[in-house]
């Protein structure tokens, strides 16, 4: 299997990745840094519940209004005046209470005051809230009665009906009754009761309480309102129904409490506006207030955690960039890539505790137990983290109430932000120039390597002989070093090279003499009468001598032509015809040589030697000729592709071994084995066949021909000459 090699520039590359550690520590320095910041912004917002809660410290006649000293309250006897957004009108159609209905109590059979027959189904119930407004309270009443029954027109009683009954512990300390009657739809009637709850007289109407009495299908509808100066910690409130106009016998009450006993009144709070005075008056209004009870139930509440200006909001806030080209390329381009990991405060959030009226929490509970406390929450879209911090409200040594602060931590993530947007463009700026610088200089690196490669492939050319030498590099260090080695080595092959080359002009040169000595000398004894054992060493010798000159012709013969090769003169010819004209010759010379031509009749015109490429036909036919059998055919081809002519010699017999596929165009290779060699081969043909192909500018290769079994069947010898195009 393949494996594409991995430049160094690739691997710096691949290694300069580690760089990306840079921003994971940073991330985590900074979401350490976040955590100090959320431990600060606690520690500072429970120090601003501490500094309300010491200025509503042993002020018990903020609380008492409210009932604060009770042990416990009860959902529907001990009452909650909502704060109202606006007055409602009087009108008894309930619509302006809509946005508030869902925080009204259903009042049924386990809210019964009196039943006149228990055997007798309940048919009387009724919605009710109260609110407050403009120092009003407002409460509103839908009944269901299947038989309303009106006060008689000339009826000087007014509980013979169905009627409102309302009871209250006055802020002078009074227990005053009230009783809500009407003779029609419309404007209703109340009368001020005696303050003997055992007396039902009225003593006089009752004008500051107001109200519209309005019949439905289900029964009736009553809304009414009254002053908040009239109402004191205590309130109750009791729907009677009568159901016969003749008898006029009450059936049924139910009530929000007893209403005929100061002790059976339930409670009600109402949002203490003293208390609100106070939180405003301290200009804490940085973060959402809540003053509660120590039953949970909200007297004051000032701020709004949406739009938050705590010191942390202020300082996100002042950092404001400044506007040039650099920041509006971090807002284009690096703040959307940021913030594909980072979290933009939201600008809207579910607040479920926007208008809440009881507050509950482990923070508040700590808070109640005299200790201070702190949480924090998600949204219910979990969009915002809010933080929130409560001190206790101390009267006489009792906790009488809790002070709450509340704000989101976006001010926190803004400047944690912030601080990561600084540090990524600081980690961006320097893991860019870093792995530019990497990457460069892995890049001279590596150009330096490939030149130094390319300088070696080309000093030494495909047969090992140095075509130039390798100028040293002078750069001082370990390429430099490598460069100069590789220089001095060069440099020796090429001494070595250029020596072996030469050595067979010389040994030509040097042998003549001795051997035209012993052939001479040889002569001189066959000329003599010598005995049969005498005569048939010298002719073995003269046969060796003989062999000796043979070798010494043929290395002569490659020296004249590398010679002469230097020298030469192309001319313009024809290749087709010299090819021809040449397996003429081949087919006269050798007659029981079997031949198959397929040589182009195009006109091949080629610039070169003709009486070369003659002798470059004759090393490869002779070298067919020896290695193939008698009865097999030797196969020639010409053929050209536009460009270059291909000539072909194919001859059956044995195979080239493996690896000698270009080492038998060396001088002095062959691969004949020693017991098939009748007379010496030095391996010089296909030598001298390679120094004509490179003289022409072409190439030469061999391969073995293979059967459709994949046998080896013989070699095809394959020369490629370029064409001459004028």
């Amino acid at each position: 299997m393949y494996h594409p090699p991995i430049g160094l520039r690739t691997k710096v590359t691949i290694l300069s990745l580690f760089l990306l550690c840079l921003p994971w520590l940073g991330y985590q320095y900074v979401w350490e840094m976040e955590k100090y910041l959320r431990h600060g912004q606690e520690k500072t917002l429970e120090g601003t519940t501490q500094a309300l809660a010491t200025a509503l410290h042993e002020r018990p006649k903020l609380f008492d209004k409210q009932a604060s000293f009770l042990n416990q309250v009860q959902l529907g006897r001990d009452l909650y005046a909502y704060p109202l957004a606006r007055p409602i009108q009087l009108d008894g159609k309930l619509a302006d209470w809509d946005a508030y209905r869902h925080r009204s109590i259903n009042y049924g059979e386990q809210y019964q005051i009196y039943r006149a027959d228990p055997a007798k189904p309940l048919t009387l119930s009724f919605e009710h809230m109260v609110g407050k407004y403009s120092g009003y309270l407002y409460a509103f009443f839908e009944v269901t009665d299947p038989s309303v029954i009106y006060r008689g027109s000339n009826s000087l009683q007014i509980d013979n009906n169905d009627h409102l009954s309302i009871a209250t512990l006055a802020p002078d300390g009074e227990f005053r009754r009230y009783i809500v009657s009407t003779v029609s739809d419309g404007w209703v009637s109340a009368y001020e009761l005696p303050l003997d709850p055992n007396k039902r007289t009225p003593v006089t109407p009752e004008v500051r309480i107001q109200g519209k009495w309005l019949k439905t299908d289900k029964g009736y509808n009553v809304e009414l309102r009254m002053p908040l100066h009239m109402v004191g910690s205590k309130l109750g409130f009791a729907i009677a129904d009568v159901n016969s106009k003749y008898s006029r016998n009450i059936e049924a009450i139910i009530g929000t409490s007893g209403i005929d006993d100061v002790d059976k009144l339930g409670t009600v709070l109402v949002p203490s506006p003293e208390i609100e005075s106070i939180i405003k008056g301290m200009s804490h209004n940085s973060s959402r207030i809540w003053v509660v009870d120590k039953h949970g139930r909200v007297l004051a509440k000032s701020g709004d955690i949406r739009a938050s200006q705590s010191v942390w909001t202020k300082t996100a806030a002042e950092q404001q960039p400044a506007d040039n080209a650099w920041d509006q390329f971090k807002q284009q381009y690096l703040h959307p890539l940021y913030y594909k990991i980072l979290t933009t405060p939201p600008k809207d959030f579910v607040d479920s505790l926007q208008d809440s009226t009881v507050l509950n929490g482990s923070h508040i509970e700590l808070a109640l137990q005299g200790k201070q406390g702190s949480t924090w929450r998600l949204t219910p879209d979990n969009k915002a983290v809010v933080l929130a911090a409560a001190s206790p409200i101390w009267i006489d040594d009792k906790v009488m109430g809790v002070v709450i602060a509340e704000e989101t931590t976006h001010g926190i993530r803004t400047l944690r932000n912030r601080a990561l947007e600084k540090l990524f463009n600081v980690i961006l700026t320097v893991m860019s120039m870093g792995t530019l610088a990497l990457f460069f200089f892995a890049s001279s690196i590596s150009s330096r390597i490939r030149r130094l490669r390319d300088d070696a492939e080309q000093a030494i050319d495909s047969q090992g002989r140095i075509q130039k030498a390798i100028e040293p590099s002078k750069v001082r260090d370990e390429i430099g070093d490598l460069s100069r080695s590789f220089s001095n080595i060069v440099s020796r092959l090429g001494q070595y090279t250029h020596y072996l080359e030469n050595m067979s002009s010389r040994l030509s040169h040097e042998l003549r003499t001795p051997v035209a000595v012993v052939r001479s000398s040889l002569e001189h004894l066959n000329n003599q009468s010598l005995d049969d054992t005498s005569q048939k060493y010298v002719d073995r010798a003269q046969e060796g001598v003989s062999r000796l000159n043979m070798i010494l012709n043929n290395m002569s013969e490659a020296t004249r032509l590398e010679q002469s090769l230097t020298h030469a003169d192309r001319d313009q010819f024809a290749l087709n015809k010299v090819i021809a004209g040449v397996m003429q010759g081949y087919q006269f010379t050798y007659p029981k040589q079997k031949f198959e031509l397929n040589i182009s009749d195009n006109n091949l015109p080629m610039l070169g030697v003709p009486e070369y490429i003659a002798q470059l036909m004759d090393k490869l036919i002779a070298n067919a000729i020896e290695f193939s059998p008698q009865h097999d055919a030797i196969a020639v081809e010409l053929t050209s592709n536009g460009k270059h002519a291909q000539i072909t010699v194919s001859n059956h017999g044995p195979g080239l071994p493996s690896d000698m596929g270009e080492q038998i165009f060396e001088s002095m290779v062959s691969v004949r084995s020693q017991k098939a060699q009748e007379k010496p081969h030095l391996g010089l043909g296909l030598y001298i066949a390679r120094l004509i192909c490179d003289f022409h500018q072409g190439s030469i290769s061999a391969k073995n021909l293979l059967d459709k079994q994949h046998e080896v069947i013989g070699v095809q010898m394959t020369i490629k000459l370029p064409l001459f195009s004028g």
